[in-house]
């Protein structure tokens, strides 16, 4: 009841997993994950335990193949399961039961493996294929995303889901394996209810890039964190383009903006910070009385709130 496609990028070494479903929150089951060990998508009768075991499996570095074969050897319906997988060695793998709803299909293609079931037709799963292979190779986990989301948007327009559309997921992970995976899980996005899932992750994909800079900033020793100073030379006004930049593409939220006003008086620019607070302060007034509860919590003096002013 879901096509998906999952995908390790040669560049980059992330690896990235996105699906589709005229079913509601398909990502609540359909998509495992862990950095730097591969992504699975586990769907039709999905039984998650292949989520669950086709990650252990690769996490032991075990070749797709026989992760398959063990997991419909323990399963006593495999014939209504489809799943694909891919590790951190890219090589991809993908399976579909023989009782699975048609039309369904699954190929795989060195890194990226496509599957799907209960489709409008057969072209879905070669346009879905086609698309992800004719576009160019990422550079980072953003340029994965968008990958994905092309051949999610091919398999929409050649028919897609025989029922239609409902909800959809797009997560990619680092490269490193790490014992911190939500530091490395750099896009994880999901759409549970919506008329265009595709069109909506999408646009969720671009805020998502655009709000990168507004936590880099928040976040940021020195910069937002603790007594002002830059760690690197450059960062303050590197800081601040992005910030720019990000205030443009998510419009009338003026988190960017305020942010950077913030940021600026801290650093004791005073006229450029007063402007773009009053530019955030005009569209959302309660602002203000945010910037003052920053004095409480150390991260504007007294000075720096009254340049704001």
């Amino acid at each position: 009841m879901t096509y998906s496609v999952v995908a390790r990028d040669d560049v980059s070494g992330a690896l990235g997993v996105g699906c589709e479903s005229h079913f509601f929150a398909p990502g609540a089951l359909v998509t495992w994950t862990e950095p730097g060990v591969g992504v699975v998508a586990t769907q039709a009768f999905l039984d998650p335990r292949y989520g669950q075991l086709g990650l252990a499996g690769l996490r032991e570095g075990r070749r797709g193949a026989d992760i398959l074969a063990e997991l419909r050897a323990n399963d006593p319906n495999p014939q209504v399961r489809q799943v694909a997988l891919v590790g951190a060695t890219g090589d991809a793998v993908a399976w579909t039961g023989e009782n699975c709803i048609g039309y369904a299909a699954s190929i795989s293609a060195g890194p990226v493996a496509v599957a799907g079931n209960m489709l409008a037709n057969a072209d879905v799963i070669p346009a879905m294929l086609a698309a992800y292979q004719s576009s160019p190779p990422a550079s980072g986990p953003t340029a994965l995303g968008e990958r994905i989301l092309r051949a999610m948007r091919a398999a929409e327009d050649a028919g897609g889901d025989i029922r239609g559309s409902q909800g959809a997921v797009l997560v990619v992970v680092d490269r490193e394996r790490t014992a911190e995976p939500w530091a490395h899980t750099p896009i994880d996005l999901r759409v549970d209810d919506a008329r265009d899932p595709i069109g909506e992750l999408h646009r969720l994909l671009m805020l998502r890039k655009a709000f990168d800079p507004v936590y880099a900033t928040i976040l940021a020793p020195g910069l937002m964190v603790g007594e002002f100073h830059e760690p690197v030379p450059g960062d303050l006004d590197r800081a601040a383009a992005a910030l720019t930049n990000s205030a443009a593409v998510i419009g009338d939220n003026q988190e960017a903006r305020f942010w950077h006003a913030v940021l600026l008086a801290r650093a004791g620019r005073s006229h450029e910070a007063r402007i773009l607070f009053k530019a955030a302060t005009t569209v959302v007034p309660a602002l203000s009385e945010l910037a003052d509860k920053l004095v409480a919590a150390g991260i504007l003096s007294e000075a720096q709130r009254n340049m704001l002013r």
